[in-house]
């Protein structure tokens, strides 16, 4: 199997709200061949807030990030864990390289720290790795332990499914459909439902809450009447709306039986991967997924010798 160094940009909520997702992420690295060269130094992406108040920031920031990148020897690429990064840092990536001037006023100002950007960083999500990189059927032979009868549902978020011409997705990179795929590679069952590729309401908590409530607690109830078990997101902040606030959640939408986990796209490919619940930081959950599965013999399967 190919190893590839990527530089290596975790986010700053898989390094605090949900450090479960960053220790996922260095576990199941190496066994897929990822070389993670981590960009410490890299600051917020502003998560498509700061842009509203002050764009240059933003760009300059991330422009920034992307100059680190670019200085990590033998890289392939930028690689992130987050879709809301992904979308921020896509949407700052296509002004700045849209315009030479502009890239050069922000680039004035990153002189001051020995840093330039050059246009045209490959800045990808781990879903996209999976599929585009270490490929569908590389993935598929990796597992040692398939999600047999694991019924999970898909949440891919806002930030990673559109704009589409931003993020890359087109026929030769359908990059809005690569969470079902994993899934099945992995052994497990995909189960559409109406949220999947809605937003989670997370953007709009601190403006009105019981709206964003009410989106989280519709999305989850959705996948539990579809019949999920658990549903996966590449994307910390709707993991914090759609499990943290899940309690919530479920009397905001009157759904007192609503009790779904959710799981960081990690840590699924963790369990297939041979990986227990507590090496992944499933017991860090409100809602835990031993709540309803037993994560040890009914969902995972061991591969024939």
């Amino acid at each position: 199997m190919t190893t590839r160094t990527v530089a290596y940009w975790p986010g700053c909520v898989s390094r605090g709200f949900t450090p479960e997702l960053h220790g996922a992420m260095a576990l199941v690295a190496p066994k897929l061949g990822l070389n993670l060269v981590q960009l410490d130094r890299g600051s917020c992406t502003g998560a498509g807030v700061l842009a509203e108040h002050n764009q240059e920031l933003t760009d300059t920031l991330n422009g920034r990030t992307f100059a680190l990148a670019q200085k990590v020897d033998q890289a392939e690429f930028m690689m992130n864990i987050c879709s809301t990064c992904q979308g921020a840092q896509s949407e700052s990536q296509e002004r700045l390289d849209a315009n030479a001037e502009y890239r050069h006023t922000v680039n004035h100002t990153l002189a001051q720290f020995g840093l330039s950007y050059d246009k045209g960083i490959v800045n990808k999500n781990f879903l996209w790795v999976l599929v585009e990189d270490i490929g569908l059927d590389v993935l598929k032979s990796l597992v040692v332990k398939p999600l047999t009868d694991l019924k999970v549902g898909p949440f891919y978020g806002c930030y990673i499914v559109r704009p589409v011409d931003r993020l890359g997705i087109d026929e030769d990179n359908p990059r809005d459909t690569y969470l079902p795929k994993v899934i099945e590679a992995l052994g497990g069952t995909v189960i559409d439902y109406a949220g999947s590729h809605k937003c989670c309401g997370f953007p709009i908590i601190t403006m009105n809450k019981e709206a964003s409530l009410k989106q989280a607690g519709t999305h989850l109830t959705d996948g539990q009447n579809a019949g999920a078990d658990a549903l996966v997101t590449p994307c910390p902040l709707c993991h914090l709306n759609l499990d943290m606030q899940q309690p919530v959640a479920k009397k905001a939408v009157g759904n007192f039986d609503l009790d779904m986990p959710v799981l960081h796209l990690p840590q699924l490919v963790g369990l297939a991967l041979g990986f227990s619940a507590k090496e992944l930081g499933l017991n860090k959950h409100v809602v835990r997924p031993t709540k309803l599965i037993d994560w040890t013999e009914t969902v995972v399967a061991s591969v024939p010798a």
